[in-house]
This record gives C-alpha cells, sequence and structure tokens, in this order.
C-alpha cells in the first residue's frame, strides 16, 4: 500500500465515525516500522494547525465533531419523507455551525421529538444518523412573550386559550430578554399550575411589528426559508425562446392587482368580435415549464401546498427567484406562459375555447384603484393611452360576464374584508377593503378560465383536480330559516335552496341596513370549498364545472391542473407524471388541508394586527354590530374598521339572561333587554391584546340592542340540543342559574 499523504490521513479522521488513535490509523493504512515516525509527524503537524484534536485514550478526531451516538431533535421532515435533525447539546456561538443529520428510519417521527442516534460523518456539518431508540414523544412547546414579575421570568403564551404563564429559570433564558417574543419547550412538571419552560429560539421583539405575523407563521408551522438544495434548482433557470409557443409578445396584454401585491401571475386581453361577442385572453405564468414533478422544487411546493399571505410579508409557495422574477408577468419582459382562449357570445356563455402554451410580453402592471378611476373618467399618463384598445374593452367584456353570472344566480355574498395599513415598516391604521367593479372584472375573467380548465380537461377525459363546493345542509339551512323569517324572508320549507333563491333573499336584504347580517348568516350554511379529482360542481358560483387554473405560483392545485393540460394536449415538457394522476385524491387532500392551514393563519395574523392597532385607543367609545351570540357573552364588529371583540356576559347590565338559540339572542329575564345577533350598540374598548389577537369591550351604555321593526318570539327555556331539543315546561318563567351572569 502506497504511504499516504498527510490530507488522506485528515479526510479520514474527518469522516470517521469514531475517534481514532495512531495504532487505529497505521493499521488502517497499512503502516509499519520507521513509517509510524512519519505518521506521529502527521499527527502532531494537524494538531498544531488545530485541523484535529486529541481526546480520551489518546484518540484524534477533528474539532467540534459529534461523538458516535448523540442525543438528537428532530428539525425537519420533507414531503417525500427525508427526516433531519440536529445535535441537542450544542452552542453555535463557540462551536461554529451546527451541524445537520440526515435520518434513516422507518420508525414514524415528529418534528421537536428527541431520540438517540448512531451518527456517520459525511463533512464537518452534515452526517448520516440512525436512530438507537426514541427518548420522548414530540416536544411540547409554547411561543410567548417574556415578562418580569417579582418572583421572576414567565413566559406568556400567545394563544388566547392558553389559561397558565410558565416559569422561566434565569440559567434558562437563553439570551432572551423582557418582551422579548419566544419558544419555549415545556419541562416536565407534575402539577398543572406553576409549570416551567425553557427557552430555545428568540424570534422577535414584541414592539417591532413584524413580530406580530411571526407569531402566525409560528403556529400554523410555516417556514419562511427554503432549504439549500430547493433553492439550488432554481439556479440557471431562464425564460425559454419562443421555440414551438405561441408567440403572444404583440398583444397587449396587461396585468391587473392590487397595489400591495407581490406577484403578477395573471394576464387578460378582451377585444369585440363580429357577432356581438368577445374574444379574450387569460395569460398564466407558465410555472410547470420549471417546477417538474419530483425535483426538490416540486416537493417543497406540494409540502406548503400554497403560498401564505400576511399584512406584511408572504410565505412562497416557491423561491423568490421564481414567484418574483420568472414567473412575474412584469411589464415589457418576455415571460412564458400557459393561455386560454377564450370565445364568448352575447349572452357570456362560453363557446369555444383553445389552450396554449405560449410566450408573452406584459403591456403594463396596473392596480385596482388605477383602472376603476380610468373608467371612471380620471386617467393618468399610464392608463390614458391604454382606455380605447384595453381597459374599455375589458369593462365591456366584463358586463356581459356579470349578466351571465346573474342569470345563472352564482352566490353574491360581497362581505367586507379588513385591510392592514403598513407604511415604512409601521402599522398606520386598519379599514375596511374597497370592494371596486375592477376586482370584479379579474374575477369573472379567471371564473371563466377555470370553467374552460375544467372542460377541456373534461374533453380528453383527463386527470383534474376540481375546485369544488358542495350544497349547503339541511340542518344548516334550518337553523337559519327561523332567524330569516325573523325579517320577512322566506327559505324553502323542503329539499335544499338554489343559489338563486339564497340570491333573492340577498337582494331583498340588500335594500336594507341589515344586508351584511344577513349575507354572514347565508355565509355559515354554505359548506367549505375543497379540492377532488371527482366532480360535484361548484354550488356558490353555480357551475358544473370548475377547477382552479389561473394561480400556480401559489396555489399547488392549479399546478396541477396545468401539468394535465400539457400531457393531455401534448404541449411539451412537464406534464403531469403518472405517479401524480394515480395519487390525485391523496393530494387534493393534503391541498386543501394546507389551504385551510394557510387561511386560518392569516386570519390569526389580521386579529393580531388589528388588536395591536387597537391597543393604543382603550376607552375609546365606537359603533358596532353584534356578530356572534353565545352563552358567554356577544361578538361585536365594530363599524370604523371591522375589528371583532368580544362584550363578556359579567359586563352585561346585572340580570338573569337566557340563550335563545333559534333567535340568536340574549334576553333578560328580569328587565327584557335583548342583545341580538345583527343589532346596533354602542361599546367602549377595554382591553385590547396584539399578542394574542383579541379584544375586549363593554356596552357604553344599558339600552338594550334589539332590531327595531323586527318581531321577537316568547323566550322558551329548552333541554338538550339537536334533534333532542324540547320546550322544558319544568322550567317555565324560572331562572335558569346557567344562564345567570357572572
Amino acid at each position: 500500500m502506497t504511504f499516504p499523504h498527510i490530507d488522506e490521513v485528515l479526510k479520514f479522521i474527518t469522516t470517521s465515525d469514531l475517534p481514532l488513535t495512531k495504532r487505529d490509523l497505521a493499521r488502517a493504512f497499512d503502516i509499519t516500522g520507521d513509517n509510524r515516525k512519519i505518521l506521529k509527524e502527521y499527527l502532531r503537524t494537524l494538531e498544531a494547525d488545530g485541523k484535529i484534536v486529541k481526546g480520551a485514550k489518546q484518540a484524534y478526531s477533528v474539532p467540534n465533531s459529534l461523538a458516535s451516538v448523540v442525543m438528537i431533535e428532530i428539525t425537519d421532515i420533507d414531503i417525500d419523507g427525508d427526516i433531519f435533525a440536529k445535535p441537542v447539546e450544542w452552542d453555535e456561538t463557540t462551536q461554529g455551525q451546527t451541524p445537520r443529520i440526515e435520518l434513516s428510519c422507518n420508525t414514524p417521527l415528529k418534528q421537536g421529538q428527541r431520540a438517540l442516534a448512531r451518527l456517520r460523518k459525511f463533512s464537518d456539518t452534515l452526517y448520516e444518523g440512525k436512530i438507537i431508540r426514541s427518548i420522548d414523544k414530540e416536544r411540547q412547546r409554547v411561543m410567548g412573550q417574556i415578562a418580569k414579575t417579582g418572583k421572576g421570568y414567565i413566559v406568556r403564551p400567545t394563544d388566547k386559550k392558553a389559561k397558565y404563564d410558565f416559569d422561566i429559570s434565569e440559567g434558562d433564558m437563553n439570551g432572551a430578554k423582557v418582551s422579548d417574543l419566544v419558544i419555549c419547550d415545556i419541562l416536565p412538571s407534575r402539577g398543572i399550575k406553576n409549570r416551567k419552560a425553557k427557552v430555545i429560539e428568540v424570534i422577535g421583539n414584541r414592539d417591532d411589528v413584524n413580530a406580530i405575523s411571526l407569531i402566525a407563521i409560528h403556529e400554523a408551522g410555516l417556514h419562511e426559508n427554503f432549504l439549500e438544495k430547493v433553492t439550488k434548482e432554481t439556479k440557471g433557470l431562464k425564460v425559454p425562446p419562443l421555440g414551438k409557443r405561441e408567440d403572444l409578445r404583440h398583444t397587449p396584454l396587461v396585468t391587473i392587482d392590487g397595489s400591495d401585491a407581490r406577484d403578477f401571475d395573471d394576464a387578460v386581453f378582451a377585444e369585440k368580435t363580429d357577432d356581438g361577442g368577445f374574444h379574450l385572453i387569460v395569460a398564466i405564468a407558465d410555472v410547470s415549464h420549471y417546477v417538474r414533478p419530483n425535483s426538490n422544487l416540486d416537493k417543497e411546493a406540494y409540502r406548503r401546498g400554497n403560498s401564505t399571505y400576511f399584512p406584511d410579508r408572504v410565505v412562497p409557495m416557491l423561491p423568490e427567484a421564481l414567484s418574483n422574477d420568472l414567473c412575474s408577468l412584469r411589464p415589457n419582459e418576455d415571460r412564458a406562459c400557459m393561455a386560454f382562449h377564450l370565445w364568448i357570445n352575447a349572452s357570456g356563455e362560453l363557446i369555444k375555447q383553445k389552450i396554449i402554451r405560449g410566450l408573452m410580453r406584459s403591456k403594463a402592471r396596473l392596480v385596482y384603484e388605477q383602472v376603476q378611476a380610468a373608467k371612471d373618467g380620471t386617467t393618468d399618463d399610464l392608463t390614458a393611452p391604454l382606455m380605447k384598445d384595453i381597459i374599455t374593452p375589458l369593462y365591456d367584456a366584463y358586463e356581459v360576464l356579470d349578466r351571465a353570472r346573474q342569470k345563472r344566480g352564482a352566490l353574491d355574498l360581497d362581505l367586507p374584508e379588513r385591510q392592514i395599513i403598513i407604511e415604512d415598516g409601521k402599522m398606520t391604521g386598519v379599514r375596511q377593503r374597497d370592494r371596486l367593479d375592477a376586482h370584479k372584472m379579474i374575477e369573472e375573467f379567471m371564473i371563466l378560465a377555470n370553467v374552460a380548465a375544467a372542460q377541456a380537461l373534461e374533453a380528453k377525459k383527463a386527470p383534474c383536480v376540481y375546485r369544488v363546493h358542495d350544497r349547503p345542509s339541511a340542518e344548516k339551512l334550518d337553523t337559519a330559516r327561523e332567524f330569516l323569517e325573523s325579517f320577512g324572508l322566506t327559505l324553502p320549507k323542503t329539499g335544499v335552496a338554489k343559489p338563486a333563491q339564497i340570491n333573492q333573499i340577498l337582494k331583498k336584504a340588500g335594500e336594507t341596513e341589515y344586508s351584511p347580517l344577513i349575507s354572514t348568516v347565508i355565509l355559515r350554511t354554505q359548506s367549505q370549498a375543497i379540492y377532488h379529482p371527482d366532480n360535484i360542481g361548484h354550488f356558490g358560483l353555480a357551475l358544473r364545472k370548475y377547477a382552479h387554473f389561473t394561480s400556480p405560483i401559489r396555489r399547488y392545485a392549479d399546478l396541477l391542473v396545468h401539468r394535465s393540460l400539457i400531457r393531455a394536449y401534448g404541449l411539451g415538457d412537464g406534464g403531469l407524471s403518472e405517479e401524480e394522476a394515480v395519487t390525485l385524491e391523496e393530494r387534493a387532500e393534503h391541498i386543501s388541508t394546507t389551504e385551510r392551514n394557510s387561511s386560518s393563519a392569516e386570519r390569526s395574523a389580521t386579529d393580531r394586527f388589528t388588536a395591536a392597532w387597537m391597543s393604543e385607543r382603550i376607552g375609546a367609545e365606537f359603533s358596532g354590530v353584534i356578530n356572534g351570540v353565545t352563552r358567554f357573552g356577544l361578538f361585536v364588529t365594530l363599524d370604523e374598521n371591522g375589528a371583532d371583540g368580544l362584550i363578556p356576559m359579567r359586563s352585561l347590565p346585572d340580570d338573569y339572561y337566557i340563550h335563545d338559540e333559534r333567535q340568536h339572542a340574549l334576553v333578560g329575564r328580569r328587565h327584557k333587554r335583548i342583545y341580538r345577533l345583527g343589532a346596533k350598540l354602542q361599546v367602549r374598548l377595554k382591553e385590547a391584546d396584539g399578542l394574542t389577537g383579541s379584544s375586549v369591550f363593554e356596552l357604553a351604555n344599558d339600552a338594550s340592542a334589539d332590531i327595531p321593526g323586527i318581531k321577537f318570539k316568547k323566550v322558551k327555556t329548552y333541554q338538550g340540543s339537536g334533534k333532542n331539543r324540547k320546550f322544558d315546561k319544568k322550567h317555565k318563567g324560572k331562572k335558569k342559574k346557567p344562564f345567570k351572569k357572572r
């Protein structure tokens, strides 16, 4: 055997699972006799240079390397099952970058779980590990804010449902300071109260507006950053040449988005045809060209399922190189696209369609308010030249599509949406987001393209991920029927109401000041829309065939639809794989779940931003509407900014209150005060906590909050619930302690 070079000896020590003695090295390299002296000099030189260290039993290893058996903690699990961990005992400040451990394990593991593992070293920062045994179940953790009391430090949980604070010893602060937002391990304890915790991560300071979104991100288990193996695949990606693509670069397509939009993935065009109809083009970023099935980019996009949008940031489905660059249809830049040519007649019916893969160049990046102002007669330097050939035809086509929507009876639930105003990194207000015809116009164009996608796939009998919305259940309609009747509004007594029938109710309600309330009650009867490969139609849109095609940059469902269209119509590479086709139901269920998780995180962040803004107005009075009635109090929405909060039962005027479920009201036994869903009232802000997103109000006066002119039926008391709910004659006229104001 040739005598080794000093670098070969170092590499052997570096990659060894165990520390090695001089004898181990001599045996490994077959070094005998006087050559042992040369090996000894090698080891002295490497040790003097700090490249190796001598430990127990005169064995050599590299500095800060992990032992062959260590305690690890699971940090990440990829969608394809790759499990990553870190050593539990590691200090980056003194030991450098934390090693990454990739596990080969058939035992089910969860993020945060700890185990004893045997390691094999590949480099200074990468190890392969095999689980010897699991040490504990998934770690219990809490997120909260550090505070100091007379007895020491505590962490106050961000979860509004949490009942207790946690004590933290000074030695377990891990560098955290008062007002810092932290993640803690909950330490083992026998009791429930006075439990202890240990800080494992500082995520920001409470006074930092950015920390609000971080709370929601951590609670939802979202990840802002991408693994290196994912971002590495974006390097070198380029806009493809024209090739066999259709050249749309001279078609005046434009993007229309919100002023705070972070990506532009859809562009539109319209022109009138000789028969009184329109030829439309809806062009969408060709994400499938860059994100191929089973790539690391694809696996991570599927794991995330969709982008999640917060007032101050976005947690994207795809890395920035795609979401903000190659797949963003920026003006005057060539971009790959998937597009539908759509032909509608004068009645707004889709009579012909053609799916193509193209190369486009956006004419302009427009915002809703700007386009609406131009339509209303106030143009600017950008919109003025676009009015005749671009903006006016778009609105003309929209009017045709809107009439068609009304004719088929799609639900018209136009509910207000809160908008958090952030300027120069600071929150400056909360307001109701305007909903303009410009918003509705783009929405109608997108719906038409989504219908075309579903029809195109059905025509080829190709796999499709439909966006389905089931009919409301009879039970939910029964719950709303009696309440609506008190407003003189009638739902069908039998069967399931059709969208058109519900729209008639909404139209009648629209003539009154209680329109938002009626819309809310109707919304609560609706099923949740989901993704599924089996089509049952979309009840809310009154459409028999509907799939999501228009946002593959932020929804994985759309990417699957694009791939299926590519395969079905022979549009080149990047089509749906056989594996995807046979696992479509499983994939649809997964992305439905990630969508719900993101929606919950977005609502949570909006609630926290709103409460943080309101916390500066403690004691102020507001007008509002009761949007929820429960046994423990009233939920109120403020007219000024849409903020929600609770009026606890204990703060209502002294009385015994009956919760009448059917009439959505609290009724005082003695003084006959009524607090009914939809009633207006004046409230005073008592508490607002941006940490938990909760606000507490109190009544500004002792007046009832009923709805004038709407008859209130005599209050009865009941026992049981649901089908077992019966009138309770025994308690007729008596005070029921469970409803007593506390």
